[in-house]
């Protein structure tokens, strides 16, 4: 569960990293390490969720 909510923040974070290094920043340099770090999230964000549906429901009822 916990990782599924640290997936979506993450996901939140690249938003906001790529809307900064696309319009806000001027600095090419910043401008690459924002979008580095923004699409280095999203993969993980990506491989999580991709985790989380296949590894199905937890409990047993």
């Amino acid at each position: 569960m916990w990782l599924s909510f640290y997936a979506m923040g993450f996901m939140f974070v690249s938003m906001g990293l790529i809307y900064f290094s696309r319009h806000k920043l001027k600095n090419r340099l910043l401008k690459f390490l924002f979008a580095l770090v923004a699409y280095a999230l999203l993969l993980f964000c990506f491989l999580a969720m991709i985790y989380l549906v296949f590894s199905g429901p937890s409990g047993g009822a």
